[in-house]
């Protein structure tokens, strides 16, 4: 007789436990997994996808307008000629009528025969090509006209900085009225000097002929100096009038002004006078100096 103990229940319990597990691992061992890795994924690669992309795009768009009851006519010439005009050149603004006129000295000076009164103006009327000029400078000292003369010129621009010019003078004093032929040119030379050179043919056979020059310094914006120059020479001896031939006198200033509106600029200045030649002894006659200083003040002018 077999004598059953704990320690054989304990083996028979472990053989058997091992035994199912084996069991169970051959059972899935033994399973066809073809089944699952066969499936056909073709059925899904090969499905036709042409369908979606085929999709005929014109449907989306916008049908065609329908075409007019009315045909529109073809453009002709004359169609052309009512919408484009001719603009028959560009509008210059070159024929406006403008002016200026400009008092560069109205001035008191003290000269020896006492206070004088001295003026030189300027202006013109016209456009920007041909302006008609006028022209005024002389003296009076003590209430008496010494030196007065007016010039009327049609100027004609010959570059942007330059005008020739031609006209008649008229000379009141000193001695008789005197007319002259005018003719010259006018402008702007290097270095912004303002320049005027001018030749006259008078009554008689009198000839002359007068340069001036004047230059703005600019100290500041309105502090301006301004040198100043002028020079006659007559072709032959004017004894009523007190000229002589030759080179007959100069006068050479320095001006300070200053501007209290570009409009309007008191300044203060010296002048230097100076005969020459036979108009130097028609001077000492009338027992004037030769030479002579003024102290000035004045007032500059522009419209």
């Amino acid at each position: 007789m077999i004598r059953i103990t704990p320690i054989f229940l304990a083996l028979v319990t472990a053989s058997l436990t091992l035994s199912s597990a084996m069991a169970a691992t051959n059972d899935m061992q033994g399973m066809d997994h073809s089944q699952m890795q066969g499936m056909d994924h073709s059925q899904m690669q090969g499905m036709d996808h042409s369908q979606m992309q085929s999709m005929d795009d014109g449907q989306m768009q916008p049908a065609a307008p329908a075409e007019s009851r009315t045909p529109i006519p073809a453009l002709t010439d004359a169609d052309r000629a009512a919408v484009f005009v001719s603009p028959h050149g560009h509008n210059v603004h070159d024929s406006a009528l403008n002016y200026y006129l400009l008092a560069d000295k109205l001035e008191w000076q003290d000269a020896d025969d006492g206070s004088t009164l001295a003026w030189d103006i300027s202006g013109w009327i016209g456009g920007d090509i041909d302006r008609l000029w006028l022209r005024s400078e002389g003296e009076r000292t003590n209430g008496k006209t010494e030196d007065a003369e007016v010039q009327a010129l049609w100027g004609h621009a010959i570059s942007p900085w330059w005008d020739v010019v031609g006209g008649v003078r008229q000379d009141f004093k000193p001695g008789d009225p005197q007319t002259w032929a005018a003719f010259g040119v006018q402008g702007m030379a290097l270095y912004n000097f303002e320049t005027e050179a001018t030749a006259f043919i008078g009554e008689g056979g009198q000839t002359a002929a007068r340069l001036e020059g004047d230059y703005d310094i600019l100290l500041t914006n309105r502090l301006i100096l301004q040198p100043t120059a002028e020079l006659n020479v007559y072709g032959k001896n004017d004894p009523q009038r007190g000229i002589g031939s030759g080179l007959s006198n100069t006068e050479a200033g320095l001006r300070l002004r200053y501007e209290i509106r570009r409009e309007l600029a008191p300044y203060i200045g010296v002048t230097w006078n100076r005969t020459y030649g036979k108009t130097a002894d028609y001077a000492r006659e009338e027992g004037e100096d030769r030479s002579e200083a003024r102290l000035v003040l004045g007032v500059r002018l522009w419209f």
